[in-house]
């Protein structure tokens, strides 16, 4: 897909112009301001716009509201890449197996998927971390842990498709491995349905970190935007910036991610439509 055609889509554009001002901000967070984002740096509760060393103020302990913003989006983008690429990883592997192997080995497979299907994603992401504890590695391993089915069904079903294709009886026929053959000729071509998910997964792990670190279990030792809505919510009526704020660059994180997948999805199709 070229990139012409990918940028006439509007999705595209404003999703990934979202997305590069949220890369640069989190790239540009500890020099901008270094240093740890939770220290002291004024005045609680200071408004914004009234001290310019402190563009969006303070919050309760006062704490640089901006400084924490920078840093949360190194946080969220982190844990959302961080989490697809897991599950992707691990859901792609799962379905090549089953769907090359079949029989006994794909019924198995797909009966434990099934299992993971049947709890909610964040029940089992808040149940792993609160009987785990918080941290950022277990954050992203339950996210992962709950998003991996999705990918893998998807897998399996491309997989159960090619396999019976020409090249891959050639491939047998000159002796190749069946893992070798699942793995450098099968899976490569099953990866492009698999990896239009990555947007979906992205956006609901940005969302499934900050529901965490609202309810508390996010990772004490970083700023996460989830953590500064919930530290906003005690003086919501005197300071309703402290989580307004927040709450709007999760929205713009979770609608750059979306455009940018409905982008790329778009450009994709409309190039197997002229092929």
């Amino acid at each position: 897909m070229s990139l012409g055609r990918l940028f006439r889509s509007p999705e595209a554009v404003a999703g990934f112009a979202i997305l590069g001002l949220l890369v640069a901000i989190a790239l540009l967070a500890p020099v901008l301001f270094p240093g740890d984002p939770l220290a002291i740096a004024g005045q609680p509760l200071t408004r914004p716009f009234q001290d310019w060393t402190l563009p969006l103020g303070t919050d309760r302990l006062g704490r640089d509201v901006l400084a924490g913003l920078f840093h949360g989006a190194r946080t969220s983008l982190a844990v959302g890449l961080a989490a697809a690429a897991a599950s992707i990883l691990v859901g792609s592997v799962v379905g090549t197996v089953a769907g090359f192997a079949g029989g006994l080995v794909d019924e198995v497979l797909m009966r434990i998927t099934d299992a993971f299907q049947t709890v909610p994603g964040f029940l089992l992401s808040l149940a792993l971390v609160s009987v785990v504890g918080p941290s950022l590695g277990v954050v992203v391993a339950a996210i992962a842990l709950s998003a991996w089915t999705g990918p893998a069904r998807i897998a399996r079903a491309e997989v159960l498709s090619i396999r019976e294709r020409d090249y891959v009886a050639s491939a047998r026929v000159i002796g190749m491995h069946p893992v070798e053959i699942a793995f450098r000729e099968v899976l490569p071509n099953a990866l492009p349905p698999v990896l239009a998910l990555s947007s979906v997964i992205v956006a609901a792990a940005i969302l499934t970190e900050a529901a965490l670190s609202f309810l508390g279990l996010g990772d004490p030792n970083r700023v996460t935007w989830g953590g500064m809505i919930a530290e906003g919510r005690a003086v919501l009526r005197s300071a309703p910036y402290l989580s307004v704020i927040p709450g709007i660059a999760l929205v713009l994180a979770v609608l750059g991610v979306y455009l940018a997948g409905e982008g790329v999805v778009e450009g994709t199709a409309a190039r197997e439509g002229q092929a």
